[in-house]
């Protein structure tokens, strides 16, 4: 019985990670309430110290995973002076987990434009009016900044010179299921060249 579930997961016969993980982000979308996107990043410094937060993934493919930051936040000083992160996805109700770890590098100018101006306008002023990480004095700096911006730019915003995309390329992705009596189902992909070893992890 339990073969016949993994296999309806696709855990069994998967062969190319980046596939298997879009099926099971499909699947969060039809069972997750909100955000099924959302993932924990984790960077460091160069030295070693660690740091997590909540981001949205917004797009996985064979290059990598994207995700977009202000490149003076921490996440962003972290990555230019360590250039690699994990990812952790959580599906709480489909009792499925997603690990990633891998190299990080900037994404084209271009798609990072396409992708600001592809947002809402409140969220493209917010992401211009905010220097993120900062010590911020009040709400209302940050609503009076926004303010600001709307006014200055009537029309189209300018994607601000620090907001940046990046690519996690993948060298592990690491797939989980919840099986009964804490008996997972753990199987873990690893770069090899251009193919992927895969393996059967114990719980």
């Amino acid at each position: 019985m339990g073969e016949v579930v993994m296999e309806a997961n696709g855990l069994e016969s998967a062969r190319d990670p980046i596939a298997l993980f879009q099926r099971w982000l499909k699947d969060a979308e039809g069972g997750e309430l909100n955000d099924p996107s959302a993932v924990a990043l984790a960077t460091s410094t160069l030295d070693g110290i660690p740091s997590v937060r909540m981001v949205l993934m917004k797009g996985a493919d064979n290059d990598g995973f994207r995700f977009y930051t202000n490149v003076d936040s921490q996440k962003g000083t972290e990555l230019g002076e360590n250039p690699r992160a994990a990812m952790c996805f959580h599906w709480k109700s489909l009792r499925r987990q997603v690990r990633v770890s891998g190299t990080v590098t900037e994404l084209p100018a271009g798609d990072v434009d396409e992708y600001f101006h592809s947002r809402s306008r409140l969220s493209q002023l917010g992401a211009a009016a905010s220097q993120q990480s900062r010590v911020l004095a009040s709400r209302e700096v940050l609503e009076s900044r926004v303010t600001e911006l709307e006014v200055k730019f009537p029309g189209e915003i300018p994607r601000p010179e620090y907001w940046r995309g990046y690519l996690l390329r993948p060298e592990r992705v690491e797939f989980w299921k919840d099986g009964a009596g804490r008996l997972h189902d753990r199987f873990l992909f690893s770069r090899n060249g251009d193919a992927w070893r895969k393996e059967r992890l114990f719980p």
